[in-house]
């Protein structure tokens, strides 16, 4: 018997690991550099409610962030452990190219291209689902390479558990099922719909996930309503189909998109299709995504398979060309190609720069900046605005809070209209003596307005005459304004006194899920 082409080669463990060890250290080193992210003040609110769902997630980020408060919070506590998995997937990269069959340059290359590419830079600059969520489909495709390698159906189970997790991680990875289901319709390993394994591991990935479902059928469904106002309201932005591919050339990288182009194809074609159950299962997913109108960045989870394998076909190409029999020169200049080229779209994608130099570099580079929302506005990408402004929010609403008198400070509610305002509130406001906020954004809704009546509330970014219709009176009690914070941030803060109806009435009217 032929023996399998991952035994020609061993692991590169001590140069994934030294790659995955600079990843991480650059992440520690600039973790401290801007501030709290919108969606991380979100999650650690989250982790102070641990529950088996919320309204616009699925329930495993409340568990990473419940550690994160254990651990004290802190930025570099917080961004380590989001560098941490970004590092991880560096590796994981580099033993699916290994397990393709790649020698020591295709390994080392394909967790180079991870560790450059702006999206996962990007991700692991950042405490959300997003930096987990390639661990898991990975981790499955993966278990995918060793099914078609050794036949072994047993495999699914592994399968099924990384499916389940990735589904308590983030609801999007049934897409990334869907898509391997449709593919193993297209390939010789549809036979495995004949076993009862594959079954089993379906199975697994259900029990996993029924908590979660429970959750969502107990509470009618809230990520289902959420979806759909968004797409009733128009909130993403919906790219046509060359412009989405164009964005997906620049989230990995113009660079590297050869590199993947190429491991589509490897995967389709090299080894007589052995591996194409892969390269399917992204052409779909691909189209699955489009036809869905999904951010660009949806699809990031499932391209390391493909830079791994560019790189296996990369190798092997070397290997046969005559005039490369010494590869030294060749495989040095992919690595220092690689590498400068990723040097050179570091600072879009992290916060090495400080805010003038970073706008003055992307002038310079001239690069369009990806969009994902239609009403996010503000002089640094979404990415790095929305970690600007929130201490000096939170400070502005103390100073308001405590001027009030002492009869109305005892019964005065902070209500916030999204959950970043009362995320920070929630984080900074201990040090000024501020009570919990309140909000009716997204799963804020469910904890509820905590027993406030309404008849003194410190309201952040409602309109005057929206407020005026419900209070007796409106006061503009300060106003905040960062200058490279979010544009929808900077506006007046009121005090409005006199609710009616009371808030308690009013508080299902108020729920806003986008």
């Amino acid at each position: 018997m032929r023996a399998d082409p991952e035994s020609t080669a061993r692991p590169a463990w001590a140069l994934l690991l030294a790659l995955a060890g600079a990843k991480l250290l650059l992440h520690l080193l600039l973790s401290n550099r801007y501030g709290y992210f919108r969606d991380e003040l979100y999650f650690l609110d989250c982790g102070r409610h641990l529950d088996w769902g919320y309204v616009d997630h699925a329930p495993l980020i409340g568990l990473y962030a419940r550690v994160v408060l254990l651990l004290g919070a802190s930025l570099p506590v917080l961004r380590g452990i989001a560098g941490l998995a970004g590092s991880l997937l560096v590796v994981l990269t580099g033993l699916i190219a290994w397990r393709l069959g790649g020698g020591r340059f295709a390994q080392v290359l394909a967790g180079l291209a991870v560790t450059v590419a702006p999206i996962y830079l990007a991700f692991s600059s950042l405490f959300t689902m997003n930096v987990f969520e390639p661990l898991f489909w990975m981790g499955g495709a993966y278990v995918l390479v060793r099914l078609l390698q050794t036949g072994d159906s047993r495999l699914w189970l592994g399968f099924g558990l990384l499916a389940g997790l990735g589904l308590q991680n983030k609801h999007s990875t049934l897409l990334f099922g869907f898509a391997v289901g449709v593919s193993l319709l297209l390939v010789p390993a549809r036979r495995e719909l004949g076993r009862r394994w594959i079954w089993l591991g379906l199975g697994l990935a259900l029990v996993v996930f029924l908590p979660n479902l429970i959750w969502q059928w107990a509470h009618g469904f809230p990520t289902i309503e959420d979806l759909q106002n968004v797409a009733r309201t128009g909130k993403n932005v919906v790219l046509a189909p060359v412009a989405f591919l164009a964005q997906q050339v620049l989230l990995l990288h113009p660079l590297l998109a050869p590199l993947w182009l190429a491991g589509v194809a490897w995967l389709l074609f090299a080894q007589a299709g052995r591996y194409r159950l892969l390269g399917w299962t992204f052409l779909v997913f691909f189209a699955t995504a489009f036809a869905l109108k999904a951010k660009n960045y949806y699809l990031a989870p499932t391209y390391p398979m493909l830079l791994a394998a560019g790189a296996v076909g990369l190798e092997s190409s070397l290997r046969r060309w005559s005039w490369a029999r010494k590869r030294l020169l060749p495989q040095a200049a992919a690595f220092v190609l690689v590498a400068g080229a990723g040097a050179l779209t570091t600072p879009m994608a992290v916060p090495l720069l400080d805010p003038e130099r970073f706008l003055a570099y992307e002038r310079w580079l001239g690069l369009e900046r990806p969009k994902t929302e239609v009403a996010h506005e503000g002089p640094l990408p979404q990415m790095f605005g929305d970690q600007f402004g929130w201490p000096e929010l939170v400070a502005e609403v103390a100073r308001i809070y405590h001027a009030l008198p002492a009869e109305e400070r005892a019964k005065a509610a902070i209500f916030a209209s999204n959950y970043g305002e009362a995320g920070a509130i929630n984080l900074f406001g201990p040090r000024h003596g501020l009570p919990a906020a309140i909000s009716s954004h997204q799963t804020h809704f469910f904890w509820g307005h905590r027993g406030y009546t309404g008849e003194v509330a410190i309201v952040l970014q409602r309109r005057r005459e929206d407020l005026e219709a419900s209070c007796a009176s409106v006061e503009e009690a300060g106003r905040h304004f960062h200058p490279w914070g979010m544009a929808e941030e900077n506006r007046p803060i009121y005090v409005c006194r006199g609710l009616n109806p009371p808030l308690p009435e009013l508080w299902p009217r108020l729920k806003h899920w986008n």
